[in-house]
């Protein structure tokens, strides 16, 4: 049975996106990735820009609320911001639950910043999945 992986933000619209693709795209079908928010507010079109530039397609992907998992067990919660940490959910079942705190590029102003800010993060988050995949047993 493969690990199960939740990576959680507040908006599920960039942070939590990208790694839910990274990871998929790095483990192959290592693991089974989801990605919710804990106010879900779409998916933001720079985040599929910025994934597509690295060659993983995330644009079939939607913004989830955190409750349509509350009840299913993960192996792995992940927040990815600390608004998510700080209103994370109790999961049932063992779960090793990670923090990894990553900027809201969202929050930029101005194109190119937006876009660069954008590019930073995910290369962050690829970065902490890398990491994570020399460490974990699934």
């Amino acid at each position: 049975m493969k690990a199960r992986v939740l990576f959680l933000c507040t908006g599920n619209s960039a942070r939590s996106q990208m790694a839910e693709g990274w990871l998929r795209h790095l483990a192959g079908d290592r693991f089974e990735v989801f990605s919710a928010g804990t106010h879900p507010v779409g998916l933001n079109p720079v985040s599929v820009e910025a994934m597509a530039e690295v060659g993983i397609d995330i644009s079939a992907h939607r913004s989830k609320s955190v409750s349509e998992f509350l009840t299913q067990p993960f192996e792995y919660v992940i927040t990815v911001c600390d608004r998510a940490k700080e209103s994370c959910p109790i999961w049932p079942g063992p779960t090793h639950l990670l923090h990894w705190s990553f900027d809201d590029p969202a929050e930029v102003t101005g194109a190119g910043e937006r876009r660069a800010s954008f590019r930073r993060v995910r290369d962050e988050i690829a970065a902490a999945l890398r990491r994570f995949l020399t460490t974990t047993k699934a």
